[in-house]
């Protein structure tokens, strides 16, 4: 059985705990104390299974990161054919990627049951739950731009299905996830706050964008219609709270300053909900300047679409100028000190790629060759960070450094301190 000494020294692949002196590994965990230790946690076990268990959700940050990058390259300014077969062929990785990992979480709580309510109280492995949802709403994003136009009918119908699972599990994120975070996680320190407590509310944003892109799609103008007004209450839902949250974090970053340099990374994670908010409610804007004349909704405005194409820009641009600073902020952090890799990693791909995204579409709406070029050379900045993080992943996954997860490190932990409690007490 791995101890807490055993558990500091394995390589942290997440960027919550990844000191080697975090109170998480050397005390006795507060949040797992009424929780039985599982019989499996002292036997010996085959290699896969221990491979298996170290799956944590925070394996979705890679479908998010692989899946934007396939929808940059499918929607850049100057298009080509071959940007198109190279979009293809991410996406298919993507799916492959989201079904092998989602098999290996499914597997890993029919093995391991009592690490589900281990990861449901770890303070920071539960908010990557969230991941899922949005790495799953990339998936749909291609089946609209790829598949829709060449598979017609049941490609659409296949999208719209899918994203009707995807919104469910997306709201389920955000609304009991803090929950949970007030209910169940132990009370935490200001400086404990990192800007993954963004994850739970994120995958309402991303559903509501991607469900503005299914609308967009359908032929039908009541089933467009319902699809986006759906999409401005997930919109309503989470944006409000992202910004809440990241003023918090703002204050958090003042007060107490930059987080470690192991968990830097986490600076960019404010741009997710920025951009992609930028990009969610510009395109609502457009379904709606389509649908509101053909649906004669609001009769009394005759230009009620015109109206909320309108505004839809106007706060897509003032989000995008937020996400801006944003990443000023996040640039200017990195370049103070090199971090390390670890799958945390993989969570400023996603943020970044969707502020591309909207840059993408101000320079579509405008047009504008300022924002067209923009767009391209942070797409280009994107998909060569993707394959960086590609290739690190590869490298520790052989070495198994990959295969780490600090809830079921923190049980193991719990496991040794009552073992020498009973030794001493013996």
């Amino acid at each position: 059985m791995g101890g807490c000494q055993e558990a500091a020294r394995r390589p942290s692949p997440s960027p919550e705990i990844s000191q080697p002196d975090h109170p998480l590994h050397l005390q006795d965990p507060e949040y797992l104390r009424d929780l039985p230790i599982p019989p499996w946690i002292n036997r010996p076990q085959p290699t896969w299974r221990r491979y298996i268990q170290n799956i944590t959700p925070s394996w979705f940050a890679i479908n998010m990161g692989t899946g934007v990058v396939s929808i940059l390259l499918y929607n850049q300014p100057y298009q080509a054919r071959w940007l198109h077969i190279l979009a293809y062929i991410v996406f298919v990785l993507n799916i492959v990627l989201f079904v092998g990992i989602f098999v290996a979480s499914i597997l890993r709580y029919i093995l391991y049951p009592e690490l589900w309510r281990v990861m449901l109280r770890h303070p920071v492995q539960s908010m990557y739950i969230g991941t899922l949802p949005m790495g799953f709403a990339t998936i749909i994003n291609m089946i609209v731009f790829a598949c829709v136009p060449h598979w017609g009918d049941w490609a659409r119908t296949l999208a719209v299905s899918l994203w009707i699972v995807d919104a469910a599990v997306s709201i389920c994120c955000c609304l009991l996830l803090p929950f949970i975070m007030m209910f169940k996680h132990p009370r935490s320190k200001p400086t404990d706050m990192t800007a993954v407590w963004l994850f739970p509310v994120l995958p309402n944003i991303v559903a509501s964008a991607t469900g503005a892109i299914v609308a967009d799609a359908l032929p039908n103008p009541q089933h467009a219609f319902w699809t986006m007004i759906t999409c401005y209450v997930l919109w309503g839902m989470a944006v409000p709270m992202a910004l809440a949250i990241i003023a918090i974090y703002f204050n958090r970053l003042i007060t107490y300053k930059l987080p470690p340099r192991d968990v830097i990374v986490s600076v960019f994670l404010p741009c997710g909900p920025t951009g992609q908010g930028a990009f969610a409610i510009m395109k609502l804007g457009q379904v709606a300047h389509k649908v509101f004349p053909r649906t004669h909704a609001l009769p009394a405005v005759a230009a009620a679409g015109d109206i909320l194409y309108v505004f839809g820009f106007l706060a897509g641009l003032v989000l995008w100028a937020f996400g801006l600073v944003w990443l000023f902020f996040a640039f200017a952090s990195v370049s103070r000190s090199r971090f390390p890799f670890n799958m945390g990693s993989w969570s400023c791909t996603f943020p970044i790629g969707v502020w591309v995204t909207a840059t993408i579409t101000i320079g579509k709406e405008l047009p504008s060759t300022f924002f067209n070029v923009v767009g391209i050379i942070f797409s280009i900045c994107v998909i060569i960070f993707w394959l960086a993080v590609s290739i690190l992943s590869i490298q520790k996954a052989f070495t198994g450094d990959l295969f780490y997860a600090p809830c079921v490190a923190a049980l193991e932990c719990r496991a040794t301190i009552l073992e020498k409690s009973e030794e001493s007490s013996a």
